[in-house]
């Protein structure tokens, strides 16, 4: 696949077009992953990551390890964004999940 975006000097674009699309589809992922299970989910983004680690180390095409590489990083951060999202949706930025209990956020300015 990279020899064809390579002689086409395609490669660069492709990869950078395919990292904005991965991390265009985390971003719902983090908004509904918080929705429904909360926080207890964050484990899932890092198992995800690591295997995304794995297959980059394993993978010898440069696009297909550099797309597992942003796969593997984006898995990474949307474990932060995960307990970043809960803060928004405490914040009243975001719906809450009514099924859920809500934990309210402490804010020292309002005390």
């Amino acid at each position: 696949m990279s020899e064809i975006l390579s002689e086409y000097h395609l490669l660069g674009l492709t990869i950078g077009v395919c990292t904005f699309i991965i991390i265009g589809i985390f971003h719902p992922i983090t908004i509904k992953c918080e929705y429904y299970f909360g926080t207890r989910c964050w484990w899932w983004f890092l198992l995800l990551g690591i295997i995304g680690i794995g297959g980059t180390l394993l993978v010898d095409d440069v696009f297909w390890s550099s797309l597992l590489g942003v796969f593997s990083f984006s898995s990474f951060w949307t474990i932060g964004e995960i307990f970043e999202q809960e803060k928004r949706v405490q914040r009243g930025w975001f719906p809450a999940n009514p099924a859920k209990k809500n934990k309210k956020i402490c804010n020292p300015a309002e005390d």
